[in-house]
């Protein structure tokens, strides 16, 4: 297990508590203001696009702006490596960047469908043609939805923690925190981690305690939750074979699903993974992980995100070393049956196969588990 020592929880500390440090995500950033249909987004870009070479796209969760939820993964070493090959753009949701002001009074925040309706005009003032995406929790929905909108946009799409459902969780998170004040932190808590994470990972849930309540705008947090909160459900479907295959709103590009086993999202994502095509989309579940698989195991969701563009045709020659030493394999989807299923080459390269695809109709949702 010695591969495992260089995932620290205590990464995030200096990304959220030194104001004045420097670090990867510092340098080459250009930061714009841009004016879309629903209002200014405020997004950060690291690097020039290359070419016809998509953009690596980031879409943070509630509660979060895209320094807390993903400097610990762009400063891995591993992503290092990929971001020699791909510019990154980081959207802030409005309101959510750091030092943003409040509102005005009657300020109408955007829809989860209207934010996706937004990135369009980021990227054509950008000068971007395409996009691989990267969110988590209401930014995974987000990029989602852009991609079902505008899917020749989209080459691909890793989703932490997506919730593909209309339902609500506030209540949910209310009631799991019972005995608490369920002020809007408690709240936004329970969405981030499990109940046992928010009793025995005390560090990881002082920080982001602190960071929520203090470098977040309260107001702005609020009205961003409510618009996550009233979201409508995705509205996809699996495909079936030979039957609806060109007419079924479904993600059309290959989907890397991520979820921690003892997150809060498990069910969601599971239940986002029965309504994807199987032969585009892969269920990554990483073992001894909760709420911010990004944070805790930067080095796992690096190597699996290397697998993944390199499944897209991209970066042939990246090393692999320390997914393939840890991962674990299940035969099934959670909740499926046994069985074997088509891979794309995506899907291939996750799963470390060298041998021949699957007969397609036998196509069936793949589970890789990770071991930390």
């Amino acid at each position: 297990m010695d591969e495992l020592q260089d995932v620290q929880l205590t990464e995030i500390k200096p990304l959220l508590t030194d104001k004045n440090g420097r670090n990867f995500q510092d340098f080459d950033c250009q930061e714009h203001d841009i004016e879309t249909p629903h209002g200014v987004l405020h997004v950060t870009l690291r690097g020039t696009p290359k070419g016809n070479r998509p953009v690596i796209l980031t879409y943070h969760d509630i509660g979060l702006n895209h320094k807390s939820c993903f400097n610990t993964l762009f400063n891995f070493e591993d992503m290092q490596e990929i971001t020699q090959h791909f510019a990154v753009v980081h959207v802030d949701a409005p309101g959510q960047q750091e030092s943003a002001p409040p509102f005005p009074t009657g300020y109408q925040y955007p829809s989860m469908d209207e934010l996706a309706e937004m990135l369009p005009s980021v990227l054509t003032q950008l000068k971007i043609n395409s996009v691989i995406g990267i969110g988590v929790g209401a930014g995974a929905y987000i990029l989602a939805r852009l991609a079902l909108n505008q899917p020749a946009l989209v080459e691909g799409l890793v989703l932490i923690n997506v919730d593909p459902c209309a339902k609500g969780w506030m209540d949910w998170a209310a009631s799991k925190l019972s005995g608490w004040t369920s002020n809007l932190v408690d709240i936004v808590m329970g969405h981030h981690f499990s109940t046992d994470e928010l009793t025995e990972n005390q560090e990881i849930i002082q920080t982001y305690r602190l960071h929520i309540a203090q470098d977040i705008n309260q107001e702005n947090l609020a009205l961003f939750c409510n618009s996550y909160n009233g979201r409508r459900d995705l509205g996809i479907e699996r495909p079936v074979p030979g039957l609806n295959e060109d007419t079924v709103e479904t993600l059309k590009c290959p989907t890397l699903l991520i979820v921690g086993d003892t997150s809060p999202a498990v069910e969601a994502v599971v239940e986002c993974n029965s309504r994807l095509n199987p032969t585009k989309t892969t269920l990554l579940k990483m073992a001894d992980c909760g709420g911010l698989p990004q944070v805790v195991q930067p080095g796992k969701l690096a190597e699996a995100f290397k697998y993944f563009v390199q499944g897209m045709g991209y970066m042939p020659t990246a090393s692999m070393t320390r997914l393939a030493r840890s991962r674990t394999h299940s035969a099934s989807s959670m909740g499926s049956v046994d069985g074997s299923r088509s891979r794309t080459h995506t899907n291939s390269q996750l799963e470390g196969a060298t041998a021949a695809p699957a007969p397609d109709n036998q196509a069936r949702p793949q589970t890789m588990e990770v071991s930390c």
